[in-house]
């Protein structure tokens, strides 16, 4: 069962091209938004379609995939685990943050234009 603990897989669209640069030296790493979709009927039949929105980070080469081969748009399929984080913004207030960091990334075939 550890292997299902803080597991995250979610297909989405990214919403604008990732965010990339190197840390620590020469680790890539992007940032990125990632959009998924739930679509459901309510109880009177009417269909439901909510966009969740999620914030990524990968590093090493799941984040030169994700630059080298994707843009806005771009649907991935991702595996990692949620990481929390603080920072202190530009006025000096605690931040916190809930992002998914990637281990594992999928591209996957966009459907062609008709």
């Amino acid at each position: 069962m550890n292997s299902i603990r803080n597991n995250v897989q979610l297909i989405g669209r990214l919403g604008a091209k990732a965010d990339y640069k190197t840390v620590k030296g020469d680790t890539p790493m992007v940032k990125l938004n990632l959009a998924t979709n739930e679509v459901y009927k309510n109880n009177k039949g009417e269909k439901i379609e909510d966009t969740y929105w999620h914030n990524l980070v990968a590093f090493g080469r799941p984040a030169e995939i994700i630059h080298k081969y994707t843009d806005k748009g771009s649907e991935i399929c991702i595996q990692g685990k949620l990481v929390n984080r603080s920072y202190e913004d530009k006025d000096g207030q605690k931040k916190y943050i809930t992002e998914v960091q990637i281990t594992d990334v999928l591209l996957m075939r966009d459907k062609p234009q008709s």
